[in-house]
């Protein structure tokens, strides 16, 4: 009898033991989710569309978060709540990405808010669609600005505090690769030197552990280039998958790029457009 109920004890010990290793390896799953935990990333126009994707992305993999703006503080206030709710910090700071001041003080601010720069996306980018012959000089100055020139400055800028594992990842194009729609050609032709930028950076950088990489979209439905946009038809019509793609499948790419699975992949060019380029 004696025994008999030593054997209940022992089973019950056994029952409540593997409950809690069960609540434990739940715990532990969870932390190995985190595959940004401790790390600090600022997105440049992240206060909608795909960047604002990256940036919920990115905290929900553990990041603390900086993003950068041009207009609407509303929408980068609301993208800083939503990564606040996940229990990461998160800054907006007022930048216009063809404002090489304003984009080095917003990689400081980031800094001096946050304690550090593990991850730059460099996001920010426009395009004015139109033929080139029909494209002012303005016009084709404010594209170079943002598209390029801020790329340039954002990175230069963030370099000065990354250190090994460390990610550059810019938000170029499959235009950059090849153009099947008209209208595009100044966007593409900036976009086809933001793959280069990439290429030649990736060699000068690393030897310090820092990966330099090239997210290319291909038709994305956003508010500057929507799903039923005056320009969508043709886009549609060039991928393989014959529809737009979502701003979370940006996102996907840029979260692995910026994890430690992706540490030996660098100067590369990364394509997700639905087939436009195949």
């Amino acid at each position: 009898m004696e025994q008999s109920c030593f054997l209940i004890r022992i089973s019950k010990f056994c029952i409540e033991y593997s409950g809690s290793t069960k609540n434990e390896v739940k715990g532990q799953e969870k932390t190995m989710a985190k595959k940004l935990q401790g790390k600090t990333a600022l997105i440049t126009g992240g206060s909608r569309g795909i960047g604002a994707a990256i940036a919920k992305r990115l905290a929900e993999d553990g990041a603390n978060i900086a993003i950068t703006y041009t207009k609407g503080a509303d929408a980068a206030a609301a993208v800083v709540k939503d990564i606040e709710r996940t229990g990461r910090k998160a800054i907006a700071i007022q930048a216009d990405a063809a404002d090489a001041n304003a984009v080095k003080a917003a990689v400081e601010k980031t800094v001096a808010t946050l304690g550090a720069l593990d991850v730059l996306v460099n996001n920010a980018g426009t395009a004015i669609p139109k033929t080139f012959e029909e494209t002012t000089l303005e016009e084709l100055n404010l594209v170079i600005d943002i598209n390029v020139r801020g790329t340039f400055v954002a990175t230069q800028a963030a370099l000065k505090h990354m250190n090994k594992g460390g990610r550059i990842i810019t938000i170029g194009s499959c235009a950059g690769e090849r153009i099947l729609t008209p209208g595009l050609v100044p966007y593409a032709a900036t976009k086809g030197a933001v793959k280069m930028f990439t290429q030649g950076l990736s060699r000068e950088v690393g030897d310090r552990g820092i990966t330099v990489n090239n997210i290319q979209p291909g038709p994305i439905d956003t508010d500057l280039n929507p799903a039923e946009g005056e320009w969508a038809a043709p886009q549609k019509a060039a991928t393989a998958l014959h529809r737009y793609g979502h701003v979370e499948d940006v996102a996907s790419l840029v979260a692995f790029v910026a994890s430690p699975e992706a540490s030996y992949i660098t100067g590369a060019s990364l394509t997700v457009d639905g087939g436009t380029n195949a």
